[in-house]
């Protein structure tokens, strides 16, 4: 990671704390309806009630002691159901002090048999409980809520999922950082998963995992390692889901594209014509938006050369190109105190959060703490109550720094090679990393045989409607065409309207159809298939046409998406 100015050690601590309309843009109904929906759905869902799971199927001598009261979990005043939370080492090693936590929840889904996805948030060093409480756990207890809430698009409704705090030194994970690099990362977690399966008898099951911002570089080594291991008894990977997700570089994924990005976003970033002025000529001078043109092109030209733009400059830093990300997030706070990097629409006044974590700021009045910090709740998940958690750790998770290369040059296009199942999804509104950056690395990547994508991301992204709401009355998923897509090669690429960094936590339903799509109980996301689960299922008409995907779809070349002119 480069040397930092004030504002860039800022921007490093803030990532450090959280991780890693077309046709039809709302409620899509039958317009002749549908009758019997009830015997439809029986036909559909045989369902647990019929020939199901038993009550505590994963309840054994060996996973007692893991075993959660889904009754007695604090301020949530429903059942959660059946899981497993606490500690295993990474080694077999009697001896072995180093240890992950982690929260395992099963799915009474059918569909489910034999399988599980492995939930991962990034940081470096944030706890993936994150993902579990804000995004797509069981029980939800987002900013701005008043108590937890039951989930209606929890991801355990589709397949068994754990929640690991990793690596060493994450969350509740007890021992001494050691790791240098991501390979040395992935055998620490392949000795965990290892005990992980052998105490919960998953041997044959099949592995999917899953995370964002940068597990983008946890995700790829960890699938990969499991890949090349080829031992399907405990490494049976299967696929892969990233959002947000770090796979280059800062350099290619935030400052290149910056500029590029206020331009389309202009109402967000009311600048006054001086400091537009000013960015404009920078963005000029180090050749951003220039680069950006050239080499974001479907399909590519050729690769990215090796010296990014304005990034040296006679084999040193240009400090005039490396602060300007750093000058425009300073001037938006100026005019937005509230501004959060993490979704570029929040405003003031700024949210309480029970992880502690308000915009892009840690806090915790006095005398509270995060929840999963309360006492009541370590007992209930068995968890150290000598341990401090927080969102993400005090001290680096890395003996040193992560020396591994960017998951794009083998590890992500091996598991897209020997997988055939990968999805990059990104919420637009996201300035920790940016869209076209990730588009610029994906285009700068060799998988089956072909550098890049062939076809721009055009094709419409589709989340069905449903008849469900949440506790606050309203339909918590949105549905329609949310984004644009493409898929080759077994990549697919997802760009979700509305949504932000952490893109379940603002696009439940979105990223619950790119689940199902993983697991490959749907077998299309640009068509209007119902969702697979009884109690989202809604059977609707064929929508016809819905035209283009509606995020952008890579901005190098789409004048008309430019507001600066």
């Amino acid at each position: 990671m480069r040397l930092l100015s004030i504002l860039g050690l800022l921007l490093t601590a803030v990532e450090g704390l959280r991780p890693g309309r077309g046709h039809h843009p709302t409620r899509l109904l039958n317009s002749k309806g549908v009758k019997n929906v009830s015997k439809l759905k029986a036909a559909v869902f045989p369902g647990p009630q019929d020939k199901g799971f038993p009550k505590h199927r994963f309840l054994n001598a060996n996973t007692t002691k893991f075993a959660v009261n889904g009754t007695n979990i604090p301020d949530v005043d429903f059942d959660v159901g059946e899981s497993y939370a606490g500690s295993l080492p990474i080694s077999k090693d009697h001896n072995e002090q180093n240890n992950l936590f982690f929260w395992f929840f099963p799915s009474t889904n059918v569909a489910a048999d034999k399988e599980i996805v492995i939930w991962l948030n990034g940081g470096p060093g944030c706890s993936s409980f994150e993902g579990l409480l804000h995004e797509h756990g069981p029980f939800l207890w987002q900013p701005g809520t008043y108590k937890p809430m039951r989930n209606n698009w929890s991801w355990h409704n589709l397949t068994n999922i754990v929640y690991v705090e990793q690596p060493v030194g994450t969350g509740f994970s007890a021992g001494v950082p050691t790791i240098a690099s991501e390979e040395a990362l992935a055998t620490q977690f392949q000795g965990w998963w290892k005990n992980f399966v052998d105490t919960f008898s998953m041997q044959g099951y099949k592995v999917y995992i899953a995370g964002e911002s940068y597990a983008g570089k946890y995700c790829p080594y960890i699938a990969s390692a499991m890949l090349d291991a080829n031992d399907t008894t405990y490494y049976q990977m299967s696929g892969m889901l990233i959002n947000n997700a770090l796979i280059h570089s800062y350099d290619l994924q935030q400052d290149i594209p910056i500029v590029r990005f206020i331009e389309h976003w202009g109402s967000l970033f009311p600048f006054n014509d001086t400091f537009r002025s000013h960015i404009k000529s920078m963005d000029a001078q180090c050749g951003f938006s220039a680069f950006v043109d050239t080499y974001l092109t479907f399909p590519p030209i050729s690769p990215l050369p090796s010296i990014l733009p304005g990034i040296y400059e006679n084999g040193t830093w240009s400090e005039e190109c490396y602060h300007l990300y750093d000058e425009i997030w300073l001037a938006t706070t100026l005019q937005n105190p509230c501004f959060s990097l993490y979704h570029i629409t929040d405003f003031c006044p700024r949210i309480w959060d029970v992880l502690g974590f308000l915009a892009s700021t840690p806090y915790l009045p006095s005398g509270t703490k995060a929840y999963f910090d309360r006492n009541d709740v370590k007992a209930a998940i068995h968890a150290p109550q000598n341990k401090t958690w927080s969102l993400c750790a005090d001290e680096y998770v890395f003996a040193g720094s992560d020396s591994s290369e960017p998951s794009t040059m083998y590890a992500l296009p091996n598991v897209i090679n020997k997988t055939g199942n990968v999805i990059i999804a990104h919420g637009q509104l996201d300035m920790v990393i940016l869209s076209n950056g990730t588009l610029l690395a994906i285009q700068n990547m060799t998988w089956g045989g072909k550098l890049g994508f062939q076809n721009r991301p055009t094709e419409p992204f589709y989340v069905p409607f449903v008849d469900v709401v949440g506790e606050t009355g309203v339909n918590i998923g949105g549905a329609g065409v949310m984004g644009s897509m493409v898929s080759e090669r077994g990549l697919t690429w997802v760009g979700v309207n509305q949504a932000g960094h952490m893109l379940p936590e603002y696009a439940p339903a979105a990223s619950y159809r790119q689940l199902e799509f993983l697991l490959g109980r749907v077998d299309c996301m640009n068509c209007t298939k119902p969702f697979t689960v009884e109690q989202l299922y809604y059977p609707e008409e064929d929508q016809g046409d819905m035209g283009q995907g509606t995020a952008p779809q890579g901005w190098s070349d789409q004048k008309s998406e430019r507001y600066w002119k």
